[in-house]
């Protein structure tokens, strides 16, 4: 039976989410939404996501993609009826096909995050406490942008990733940037680019980051830690809720078909090296 894949965009508050990917027993952001749309399409339903995040882990904008069979009728109105279906904490944005060669998880090349600080005494105010991560002591924002410049590039981030057995945690990190929120008094945020990030790695550099700012480790120490290959236990992974999925890059369309293949090769060859 011939098919036709649909790519969804979407956002959520992944505070009261066991994470993106389904779990028996648990609220999952992946089994939310694939009820909804098997109960609209009277058909199962398996979506494949852009970035599996974890638990508490927010999204501004998530993508994921669906194969149905081409005799499902996608229905006219259907954002506005999983509106309707859908806790308020989780919300498709658009539903439509997708282009030719379209895989939501290998055809993307760079993924965007974003981490919320405050180190206001009475910590995040009342509307982002869900989103920002409470620090209550001074940090320096040019140290710890001194210490990011040196994660910047292809590096092993074994040090700053739990690790997955005989998958590879080699990544491009190319962009690491702390600024001061516009109108929001006392709110930093980090802003991190990658070709992709392995398990807990933006929570655990964020972590060593701050414990540059406030002055517990050197500026050197970061970037010294991705010598050790291996994951570090002196690096706090800091909390889910100050972390969100902020984009998902793709190439143009007649570019996706070969930007998927490169990936999933690539990816394949790295679950077969051997670990070190």
């Amino acid at each position: 039976m011939s098919s036709l894949r649909y790519r969804l965009d979407l956002a959520y508050d992944g505070t009261d989410f066991s994470g993106w990917a389904r779990q028996p027993g648990l609220r999952t952001v992946q089994g939310v939404l694939e009820d909804a749309l098997a109960t609209i399409w009277r058909t199962p339903v398996a979506l494949t996501v852009a970035g599996r995040t974890d638990a508490g882990v927010h999204a501004d904008a998530q993508v994921c993609h669906v194969d149905l069979p081409a005799s499902v009728d996608l229905h006219p109105g259907l954002v506005g009826r999983l509106a309707r279906m859908l806790p308020p904490d989780v919300r498709v944005r658009a539903v439509a096909p997708a282009p030719a060669g379209f895989d939501a998880r290998f055809s993307a090349f760079r993924r965007h995050y974003l981490y919320r600080v405050s180190t206001a005494p009475w910590g995040p105010e009342p509307l982002r406490a869900r989103d920002t991560l409470r620090w209550p002591r001074p940090l320096d924002v040019d140290a710890m942008n001194d210490a990011g410049r040196g994660l910047l590039g292809e590096h092993d981030f074994a040090a700053y990733c739990r690790p997955r057995p005989g998958a590879t945690t080699v990544r491009e990190l190319q962009r690491l940037e702390w600024t001061r929120e516009p109108g929001e008094t006392d709110v930093l945020a980090a802003r991190l680019s990658a070709d992709a990030f392995c398990h807990s790695m933006v929570r655990s550099v964020v972590g060593a980051l701050l414990a540059v700012g406030e002055g517990r480790r050197p500026v050197s120490w970061p970037a010294d830690l991705l010598a050790a290959r291996e994951r570090s236990s002196e690096v706090t992974v800091v909390a889910a809720r100050g972390l969100r999925l902020t984009g998902v890059d793709y190439p143009d369309d007649a570019d996706l078909a070969a930007r998927a293949a490169v990936t999933r090769r690539r990816r394949d060859e790295e679950d077969q090296t051997p670990l070190p």
